[in-house]
């Protein structure tokens, strides 16, 4: 079974609130990927999404944009990515998902893409640019080939109908965005965006919902999974690295929950 699908099974089983980290790959310095998913895992994440730098990241906020910029300068490209991965399940055993814009999988190849993300046990891909009508025309197939969950976003915008399309395209979980925002950029959760939390959740979907987007200390993290499945903290995490590098990670994640 793909690694999110149990995971997010045991989770549900457990009564357990999923927590993800997310960082860019290459940040803060180029030969740091191995050491972050170590200690992250030790740390007891249960998900961990690796960001692929890209020059042109609309959805993101400035903090990741900057450690985007931080890690193409240090060199961090596709293809150096899989090579810091390919030993990665010798001793992570938690889901990785690969973040990242769908122009660099694009020009590297979607199935030459999705067979290095099988070789380095990667276990799904949220591709924030990449329009559910696209996947299912064109790359469902890829996807289901090399046993990658695809993740799509939804907003506080999305319109019932697309919801349920992508939740009948979903295999794992929906990144549900908190606000229309970009990363970082909220500092806590209004009533709209609680009431759009319990919306969402009441339209009994299939896919468990996961929140990412303004979550950045326990507080926020607890009304992000008050009516969902987990949580994803991002620029938080990026801030965390810029202050102390890969040291004090435990720290960080014990601060959450």
């Amino acid at each position: 079974m793909n690694r999110i699908k149990q995971k997010l099974q045991e989770s549900t089983q457990k009564g357990q609130k999923l927590l993800s980290i997310y960082f860019t790959a290459g940040y803060p310095e180029p030969q740091d990927t191995a050491t972050i998913l170590t200690e992250l895992e030790k740390s007891g994440v249960d998900m961990i999404e690796i960001g692929l730098p890209f020059s042109d990241p609309l959805a993101d906020g400035p903090t990741i944009q900057r450690s985007s910029e931080i890690a193409l300068k240090n060199g961090m490209t596709t293809l150096r990515l899989f090579e810091q991965l390919k030993n990665v399940r010798d001793s992570i055993s938690i889901p990785l998902l690969i973040m990242g814009y769908f122009n660099p999988i694009l020009q590297f190849g979607v199935e030459s893409f999705c067979q290095k993300c099988k070789e380095a046990g990667v276990d799904g891909l949220i591709v924030p640019d990449l329009p559910v009508d696209e996947y299912n025309t064109h790359y469902r197939s890829i996807f289901q080939k090399y046993d990658l969950l695809p993740v799509f976003l939804i907003t506080p915008q999305t319109s019932e109908e697309r919801i349920r399309a992508i939740d009948d395209a979903s295999e794992g979980f929906i990144y549900m965005v908190s606000s229309a925002s970009v990363t970082g950029a909220t500092s806590g959760f209004g009533q709209a965006q609680k009431k759009y939390f319990e919306r969402v959740s009441k339209m009994a979907l299939k896919a468990p919902l996961i929140v990412g987007f303004g979550i950045n200390n326990s507080e926020t993290f607890a009304q992000a999974t008050e009516s969902t499945a987990g949580a994803i903290i991002g620029s938080a995490f990026i801030k965390h690295l810029t202050e102390n590098k890969t040291a004090k990670i435990a720290d960080f994640v014990n601060s959450i929950r």
